[in-house]
This record gives structure tokens, sequence and C-alpha cells, in this order.
């Protein structure tokens, strides 16, 4: 038996959204979808087997939230994101109280992305 969860993450506009989870995280627009012009939108985004879905529809999910993302190449990965010219976001590596390297991003909407490397032993 395989999962996947796919967190929805709200988004209150889409501009800033594919600038933040596009340009400066570096993933790619794999579908988006509308009701109809003027309505809210709502996407995938995804890199490798890293998926969010982003949404405008105000009862989908809570703004503010945290994704803990798990990867096994954080060095690589830390050295692409600040290497972008995203002057609202300048993450720094850090060590977690469970010995893990990590960083944070926060996104125009408060949402938090932790990307989490864990120790090795």
């Amino acid at each position: 038996m395989e999962f996947q969860a796919i967190p929805i993450i709200r988004i209150f506009d889409e501009r800033k959204a594919k600038e933040f989870y596009l340009g400066f995280l570096g993933m790619n627009l794999d579908w988006e979808h509308r009701f109809e012009a003027g309505f809210p939108i709502y996407m995938q985004v995804s890199c490798g087997n890293l998926v969010f879905h982003l949404s405008e529809h105000s009862g989908d999910c809570t703004p503010g939230s945290k994704v803990f993302v798990n990867t096994n190449e954080l060095d690589n990965l830390f050295k692409e994101i600040i290497s972008k010219d995203y002057k609202y976001n300048k993450p720094e590596m850090t060590t977690a109280p469970w010995g893990a390297k990590v960083f944070e991003v926060t996104d125009p909407f408060s949402n938090k992305v932790l990307f989490n490397e864990q120790a090795k032993t």
C-alpha cells in the first residue's frame, strides 16, 4: 500500500503565489482550474514527488499553515533557493533540536514550508 499526501495551501493572489512557488522554490505548474473567469484559482505545483495544491477558495484550508518536507538533498536545495533574487525571503540553514539540518521559507500568505534532512547516523 502506498500513500502520497498532498497539502492544500491557501493563497490570496495568483501572481504572488506563482512568483514564490514557481520562481523562488523552482516548482513546476502542473495544472490550474477555475470554474469560470473571475473565480478563485486552484492549481497544482510540483518538484519531483513533492506536490502542493494551491487554492484561493476560502473553504479549502487555513492560511498560515506549515508543511514539513523531508529531503535527502537539503544542501543543494538550499544553495539553489538562496541563489534566487527574491527579496521577500532569505532563509538560513540551522540545526533542529532533533539533530537534523533544516531551513524554512514563508510564502506571501504566511504559510511556511520547513525543509528537513535527517542527521546521518
